[in-house]
């Protein structure tokens, strides 16, 4: 037991500025979903996802209560089709992400020729590529939840309405849809975050790198558009 706890300290020693790069572009992550939360609670208006929240509710309730039963199935078919190919990319490149891991003594050296911080190692490679593939995973489950609530909203989506329980009908297909967007956006969030991961495997510098233009770029992604009045104005 005390092996392995100066095994692991020995450890986190070699490899501080890998895991403190880590940790800080993690924490950089984290810290700008708060603010994107803040944001959008003090001016929903102001964000993209709660504009995509209204625009789902107008859809369903147009759609059930037109019974534009040919529009349902395209649109969810086709929102079926991109999270199943979401899902089919995140598979093949876990089997890239286990076929790397089997060459870490091989590759490492190779990865790391413009490391100027990190220390290089076969354990540290291995560790930066099991958190790719936890990435990985992350979205293969998020766009296998999106994919498995749209085959449940296409059910529910046709079913004639009552009138006496038409509003609960509505939302409650409202609360599935709105769901099954949340899965995709974190699927998608999942896929962006590979990009730093990636370039952590040429050294922390990268890491921080790709962190800082992820966020620059997710700023803007997360913006909602904007009319020319309010450009304009």
């Amino acid at each position: 037991m005390n092996w392995q706890n100066c095994s692991m300290l020995d450890f986190i020693a070699t490899h501080a500025t890998d895991l403190l790069s880590f940790l800080l572009s993690a924490a950089a992550i984290f810290v700008y979903q708060l603010y994107l939360h803040w944001r959008t609670r003090r001016n929903p208006a102001s964000s993209a996802q709660d504009v995509m929240l209204v625009a789902r509710e107008a859809w369903v309730t147009s759609v059930m209560r037109e019974r534009r039963d040919i529009l349902a199935v395209q649109t969810l078919r086709n929102s079926t089709m991109a999270a199943s190919f979401m899902a089919s990319t995140a598979v093949l490149l876990i089997i890239g992400v286990l076929t790397l891991s089997a060459q870490g003594d091989k590759l490492s050296g190779i990865w790391h020729s413009l490391n100027f911080l990190g220390h290089v190692s076969a354990e540290m490679w291995l560790f930066k590529l099991l958190m790719v593939l936890f990435d990985l995973l992350l979205v293969f489950f998020a766009f296998s939840m999106s994919v498995r609530l749209f085959h449940h909203i296409g059910y529910a989506i046709n079913v004639p309405l009552d009138r006496q329980l038409e509003r609960t009908q509505i939302r409650h297909v409202v609360a599935q849809m709105n769901r099954a967007g949340i899965f995709y956006r974190i699927g998608m969030r999942a896929y962006y975050f590979t990009v730093p991961l990636l370039f952590w495997l040429f050294g922390p510098l990268f890491l921080i790198g790709a962190t800082v233009l992820l966020i620059f770029f997710l700023y803007h992604l997360d913006r909602a558009p904007q009319s020319d009045a309010d450009l304009m104005g």
